[in-house]
């Protein structure tokens, strides 16, 4: 296992999602031999070039194919292996739709798929790369693991939880190199089970991905403001943490959801389902990107047009609680 010390944490938030997935499949890939990656002709934006000089045996691009990339993923998984497919978010679920819910889905075979730069970090190539209904279709496919990791410590944990479950599981990595951490050391990241950053009684935060620690700096504007609020980093989306969802509906008198995904079938859609199943049912808002085509542009740009910042965050939800 890697080792998680505060020295390789600032080194992961340095390098990124993307560069800590392929430093730790890397190390996974050496103690495990059933472990194989694979890309659409994205090795290097994958952060697989060492494992690509080093281990090249271990490496598998089926070229600009994500069909493929899925299909030969289904080939090993058959044949005992694990197979890791990375390429960008939208191309690696939307493309190739079919294959995942055949292969991942009903077949129910032991494909580790890892979506790319999902949401909107990727600002300047457009619409084409945004992930924004990847959540959405994955979720919506029969005993499908979906992890969104918050930081780099969590992309480690996701990869290794991933490896070690028997079964289908979509990893979405969102944000940037130098994004924050949330976490200083280690933590214990259990599939489906929410962990909780603050703690609150008048509104709770439900946060996934790049939003939680957004969602923990909210909390603390908040509760200089004289309200408390809670945030739980939902790293699972499905399964979803659901009792963590049904504690938060009958404490506090507002749900809040926030991530880097439409408003539409991701984690608020998921939160709202357990809610509107609760005899207590608290006010509900989903923070996330709209239901829209977005105009290109810097990924701090694209997350104001989304009114995913701390200011815009913080003002949205105090005003509810005023009303």
């Amino acid at each position: 296992m890697m080792e998680i010390t505060a020295r390789n944490i600032r080194q992961w938030n340095r390098l990124g999602p993307r560069a800590v997935y392929g430093l730790a499949l890397y190390e996974l890939i050496g103690r495990d031999e059933r472990v194989y990656a694979l890309s659409a002709d994205l090795g290097t934006s994958s952060g697989l070039g060492r494992l690509m000089a080093d281990a090249p045996e271990r490496y598998l691009n089926v070229g600009i194919a994500e069909q493929d990339l899925i299909g030969v993923s289904a080939g090993l998984a058959k044949e005992g292996l694990i197979p890791f497919a990375s390429s960008f978010a939208p191309f690696i679920t939307m493309r190739c739709a079919d294959q995942v819910r055949m292969n991942m889905g009903y077949m129910h075979l032991n494909i580790k798929a890892v979506g790319l730069s999902s949401g909107v970090s990727v600002g300047g190539l457009g619409n084409s790369h945004f992930g924004a209904d990847d959540v959405a279709l994955m979720r919506a496919i029969p005993g499908m693991v979906v992890l969104s990791p918050a930081d780099c410590v969590e992309v480690v944990k996701a990869v290794e939880a991933a490896a070690a479950y028997e079964g289908p599981v979509y990893i979405r990595l969102t944000g940037e190199a130098g994004f924050p951490n949330i976490h200083n050391g280690d933590i214990d990241l259990k599939i489906g089970k929410a962990i909780s950053l603050r703690e609150g009684e008048d509104v709770t935060i439900i946060a996934a991905g790049s939003m939680a620690h957004m969602a923990a700096e909210v909390s603390d504007r908040l509760r200089e403001r004289g309200a408390g609020c809670a945030v739980l980093d939902m790293h699972t989306i499905k399964p979803l943490d659901t009792e963590a969802v049904r504690r938060a509906a009958k404490r506090s008198g507002l749900i809040v959801t926030m991530e880097e995904h439409s408003v539409i079938g991701g984690l608020g859609s998921a939160v709202a389902q357990v809610i509107a199943g609760e005899g207590v049912r608290p006010r509900a808002i989903s923070l996330g990107m709209p239901d829209a085509y977005l105009k290109n542009g810097s990924y701090s740009y694209l997350l104001e047009q989304c009114g995913l910042t701390v200011d815009a965050a913080t003002e949205r939800i105090w005003d509810a609680l005023q009303e």
